[in-house]
């Protein structure tokens, strides 16, 4: 990966990687389509259909009862959907930042993010660049509390940016990483636009009675890297298996109290990692200055170190004091530093 900074200063990150470890890029289509296919191989009935909302229980034992158009119906009526019910006894609402699961079992309502990109192919003499590698851009140009993207999407690129501030400014700050990342990707073509809603925090409520919510309906997407993909698939996992453990296997019904064990298993994993990039984001997402430091700071081996293992494996990392401490010193000389001079002159991406 490389890291840029608000002046154009790049530094290449990734140099503590083992052989295996790496940063997996995905394109969505492909990722949910396998998804998909590999739970209905093992007995998931997939029905594709618009979820319009549920009726709760009224008392103990009942059944939800979900409100649906189904586009698998007859033929006459796959454009529009026929609208259908269908009854069950635990809800897992997988249904992204907008969810109507949500909002059905009052979950309430979190802060969230404006993510836009363009999916653009560009020349492939530019595209053998990206082949194996990230960008990450810094700067008030680009987000004034986020960062900016081109990340490889097999045989094209995705061009982005996101900010939870200044969603009104989104189309500027995209217009901003394309003037920043021009050199790199002129002569593109874009394939797709693309912007989603990215939670800031986990919901107030994330269970109530037999409905539970994951990934991005719950809020799982870190602070800093933005990641969610992981989480979400993780949460889904942990979920389930707290189902299946919890009813022996569909032979009991399971109540709130179940589920509230998949929260608190979900917390004392992550609950600290969460903590940590949201403050990681405040120290150095706010100004061009400390951004410079940001970028600055990971040219330290030790930072890359830290930085990648708490990626890859999803907890903190960090268990050298000592290294901890002379982490420490250089973020606030280097905060010091950046706040207090001149900036640089800008650099030119070549």
């Amino acid at each position: 990966m490389t890291m840029i900074s608000p002046t154009n200063k790049e530094v290449q990150i990734g140099q503590t990687l083992k052989d295996h470890e790496y940063i997996g890029m995905v394109r969505r289509e492909v990722l949910d389509d396998f998804l998909r296919k590999r739970a209905s191989e093992n007995g998931a009935q997939l029905i594709n259909g618009l979820f319009l909302g549920m009726q709760l229980p009224q008392k103990k034992g009942e059944s939800y009862v979900l409100t649906y158009n189904d586009y698998n119906s007859t033929e006459g009526a796959s454009r529009n959907g026929e609208k259908k019910t269908l009854e069950v006894d635990v809800v897992i609402g997988a249904d992204g930042a907008n969810s109507r699961v949500a909002k059905d079992i009052g979950a309430g309502d979190y802060a969230y993010a404006i993510a836009f990109q363009e999916r653009m192919r560009i020349p492939d003499d530019k595209m053998e660049y990206y082949k194996d590698r990230a960008e990450m851009y810094v700067g008030e140009d680009v987000s004034p509390d986020f960062y900016a993207w081109v990340f490889p999407k097999c045989d094209h690129v995705a061009v982005g940016t996101g900010t939870v501030i200044d969603k009104k400014g989104i189309q500027k700050y995209q217009q901003g990483i394309r003037d920043r990342a021009a050199p790199r990707i002129a002569g593109g073509e874009v394939l797709r636009v693309e912007a989603h809603p990215i939670p800031e925090h986990p919901r107030p409520w994330r269970v109530k009675d037999r409905a539970a919510l994951i990934g991005d309906a719950a809020g799982y997407v870190t602070k800093c890297s933005g990641e969610g993909i992981y989480f979400a698939a993780k949460s889904g996992r942990m979920c389930a298996e707290r189902i299946v453990t919890n009813s022996e296997k569909g032979t009991r019904m399971i109540d709130e109290y179940d589920l509230k064990e998949y929260i608190r298993e979900w917390d004392a994993k992550y609950g600290a990692t969460y903590l940590v990039l949201d403050l990681l984001q405040k120290v150095f997402y706010t100004t061009d200055a400390q951004r410079e430091s940001f970028v600055e700071l990971c040219e330290e081996e030790y930072v890359q170190t830290v930085t990648f293992d708490s990626y890859l494996y999803k907890t903190v990392q960090g268990n050298n004091p000592i290294g901890d401490l002379k982490l420490g010193w250089k973020t606030l000389t280097s905060l010091w530093k950046n706040s207090n001079k001149k900036p640089d002159e800008m650099r030119t991406l070549v």
